[in-house]
């Protein structure tokens, strides 16, 4: 129950972080709800597809959908209000970075995939949504910048692997987790720490 609750909470994040995007690119109401469905279920349809979890859960369960798609249409709707939010909406990508990266996880360990295998999942359902919605905005995707995105996801999905191993309750193991997760986020983004890029690069020359 705690795990569905808190994949929801990520849902309405992620589908709110979407569609501002989609908002702010000056997309039609179609495009701020396909892109805030496609941020909201693309880890999680990611995730299912890497466990064999077919059809993917976010597909046969309707409230997934409902719930993404109704975030959507509040923020076309009401996105002269959220505009002032800016910090809000990276927050919530935050929040949802972290609730996937942990759940994702879990989910992988419950579908007895190995600690490591379901760390890399756990990443991939992070980051995956995110991914899908640069790449649909013809952006670099937001893992492959600078910025400690990625690193953030792995760190929370590895602390879930190691609770496993260490037999701690996984339920709160996955709230402690997905709070580092964001922590780390938005530490990141306040102190503008990003990772490392190789020194010296430019244009090739022609």
């Amino acid at each position: 129950m705690l795990l569905a609750a808190f994949e929801m909470l990520g849902l309405v994040a992620f589908a709110a972080s979407g569609a501002f995007a989609a908002v702010w690119a000056r997309l039609d109401v179609f495009g701020v709800v396909v892109l805030g469905l496609t941020t909201a279920l693309g880890g999680g349809i990611i995730r299912d597809v890497l466990l064999g979890i077919t059809p993917p859960t976010t597909l046969r369960t309707w409230p997934y959908l409902a719930v993404a798609a109704a975030t959507a249409l509040a923020v076309f709707a009401f996105h002269p209000v959220f505009a002032r939010l800016r910090k809000a909406v990276l927050l919530a990508d935050a929040v949802g970075l972290g609730v996937f990266a942990t759940t994702g996880t879990a989910i992988a360990l419950g579908a007895s995939a190995p600690v490591y295998t379901a760390c890399l999942v756990g990443r991939t359902t992070g980051i995956g949504g995110g991914a899908l919605r640069d790449v649909l905005l013809r952006e670099i995707p937001l893992v492959l910048r600078r910025e400690i995105y990625a690193l953030a996801a792995l760190a929370g999905a590895v602390l879930v692997g190691a609770g496993h191993l260490l037999r701690l309750p996984p339920g709160p193991v996955t709230v402690v987790a997905a709070a580092v997760v964001v922590t780390v986020r938005v530490v990141a983004l306040w102190r503008r720490w990003n990772a490392p890029v190789a020194r010296g690069t430019g244009a090739p020359a022609e």
